[in-house]
Formats: structure tokens, C-alpha cells, sequence
């Protein structure tokens, strides 16, 4: 990318972009096109990140390992469902990602724990994330079993209407109260203690 289309899209990114500055803006821009390699110069091919090298960044810089995590974490970066990441969409996205505010987060992270997109977490959700994101200890008893009772504990915890489910209303509210539950079904933001 010549200096004078690569200067025009950090001026077009900047301005729609709350949490990184100019420069952070033009760096993200270059990682961007030496992740994506030389397609991005072809005209006619859509230029992106596929899932595989959005989900290899993800495990690599921000240690992730949850493949239903991942995928969901994707889902949100691409917000034309595409199949790819744009660099619009990646500037966005790891604005809210990294540096977010609270409000932000919660959004995201409910939209990437609400699997079917219903504007709800399921029981039946929470027990698959639960399931794929804890570590399996080998026991006596049924790993289903202790997830299940996770699962109900959550609910009363969490479900502040007691409808059984988790509108955003009630997840709001429950991370409000404490933080820490703003990934209570997995972790889908980068440990702030590994920048």
C-alpha cells in the first residue's frame, strides 16, 4: 500500500476511532496488511483475515484456546458476516477488544456468550461454554453433573427477573455488581495483565 492510500485510510479509521490515537491507528493498518500478505493488493479479491489466521492471533497474542470462544470472538470482529475481517473492522474491533470501556465489554461479551443470537443466555448456552471452558478433572463423578449446578448457580446470581434465562438487562446488572463476572462463561477479552 502506497504512503498516500495508507495516510487516507489512517485519517478515515482515526476519526471512527474512540480508544486509539493516529499513530496506533497506522500501526494497526500495517500489522493488518502483513498479516493479510500480498492478496491485499489484488483488485477484485476481498481483502481480510479468515477465521483460521483471526483464531491463530487469537491463541497466539492473547493465549486463547476455546474453539467455541474463538469462533464467537470472530463472529464479533466481523460484523458484515462476511467470512472475513476488514481492516475497518479490525480497527474497530480491537478498540473495543483491548481498550473498551465497561458498557462496551458487557455488550460484547454478552453478544459473544448469546450463541444462537437470541438476545438471551440459555441454560442450555451457559452449559456449553461452561462445558468447553473449564479443565477436566478426572473423577467419580459426572463432569455434566458438576457444570449443571454451575449452571443453576450462575442463574441465581445472574437471573435477577428469575425467567430462567439471562436477558442483557440481567447480565448488566450481575457485572455492575461485580466485575468479575464479565466473562463468567469463558474468557473472550485479552487478560489485562498480558497487554
Amino acid at each position: 500500500m502506497n504512503r498516500k492510500k495508507l495516510q487516507k485510510l489512517t485519517d478515515t479509521l482515526t476519526k471512527n476511532c474512540k480508544h486509539f490515537d493516529k499513530f496506533e491507528v497506522k500501526c494497526l493498518i500495517t500489522l493488518f496488511y502483513n498479516l493479510v500478505g500480498d492478496v491485499a493488493e489484488r483488485p477484485g479479491v476481498v481483502t481480510g483475515l479468515d477465521r483460521n489466521v483471526f483464531r491463530n492471533i487469537l491463541h497466539v497474542t492473547f493465549g486463547m484456546t476455546d474453539d467455541m470462544i474463538m469462533d464467537r470472538v470472530f463472529r464479533g470482529f466481523d460484523k458484515d458476516n462476511d467470512g472475513c475481517i476488514s481492516v475497518s473492522e479490525w480497527i474497530h474491533g480491537l478498540s473495543l477488544f483491548l481498550r473498551g470501556t465497561l458498557d462496551e465489554k458487557m455488550k460484547y461479551c454478552f453478544e459473544v456468550f448469546d450463541l444462537n443470537g437470541d438476545g438471551f443466555i440459555s441454560k442450555e448456552e451457559m452449559f456449553h461454554m461452561l462445558k468447553n471452558s473449564l479443565l477436566k478433572q478426572p473423577s467419580e463423578e459426572d463432569p455434566d453433573e458438576g457444570i449443571k449446578d454451575l449452571v443453576e448457580i450462575t442463574l441465581k446470581k445472574m437471573d435477577h427477573d428469575h425467567d430462567g434465562k439471562l436477558s442483557f438487562v440481567d447480565y448488566e446488572k450481575a457485572v455492575r455488581e461485580e466485575n468479575l463476572l464479565l466473562e463468567a462463561f469463558g474468557p473472550c477479552l485479552p487478560d489485562p495483565k498480558n497487554p
